[in-house]
């Protein structure tokens, strides 16, 4: 079973590699903000009280969330692994995400680490364009992840978008609190050996940080 966990700041390239890997490997790439909108979306007992919590301007619990995602990993497709996005974020939650796989006799997996500069994760950000319409996600200054028609979706033709969020300000903020919040989560996955590190380099291609996760996954 191929099980993943990402630690990534913004801009290093976890989106891309995901969708790389997912293709690649045949597993499911989850992320825990789609599984919210998506359990809400379903109009289901958990997601209306989940909407409820949402609309009231309020953070979804720990129990809740994990929940949430034991119902997930619980379907078929999650057997021969899953790309795990979004969690854990904290030690609390990376404790008791291990607590639910023993639960369901499930192993941790890899634990890869994006590593990559602030400065050059601003540069990525300002570039950035996403498709509101299927998540597909784009860089105008990156030639091997530029669309391939000016500001239109390669997967699906929708026009794309610059998120309002993606100035240097609010980059500079984001990433001190991301590295900041998951320090903790570095140096506990450090000391069970479970971490691989992969710097993010200028100069580098998606593929080749492809092929550097397929190096860990498959050795």
């Amino acid at each position: 079973m191929k099980s993943i966990i990402f630690i990534s700041p913004p801009a290093a390239g976890k989106g891309t590699q995901s969708k790389l890997l997912s293709d690649y490997y045949h597993i499911p790439h989850i992320s825990m903000g789609d599984l919210l909108r998506d359990e809400v979306a379903s109009g289901s007992e958990l997601g209306k009280k989940l909407k409820q919590i949402m609309d009231d301007g309020k953070l979804v619990d720990a129990n809740t969330t994990l929940e949430l995602l034991e119902k997930r990993l619980l379907k078929d497709d999650c057997r021969n692994g899953y790309i795990l996005d979004g969690y854990p974020r904290n030690l609390s939650q990376a404790k008791s995400y291990e607590e639910l796989l023993e639960k369901m006799n499930k192993k941790l997996g890899y634990v890869i680490f994006l590593d990559i500069d602030k400065e050059l994760a601003i540069k990525r950000i300002i570039g950035r364009v996403v498709c509101p319409n299927c998540g597909s996600s784009y860089n105008l200054y990156i030639d091997d992840v530029k669309p391939e028609v000016d500001n239109i979706c390669n997967r699906c033709h929708h026009k794309l978008e610059k998120r309002s969020d993606d100035n240097e300000d609010t980059i500079i903020k984001r990433f001190d609190t991301y590295m900041d919040n998951t320090k903790e989560l570095l140096d506990y996955y450090k000391k069970l050996d479970v971490l691989s590190t992969i710097k993010i380099t200028e100069d580098q291609k998606a593929n080749t940080v492809f092929e550097m996760i397929k190096e860990i996954i498959d050795d």
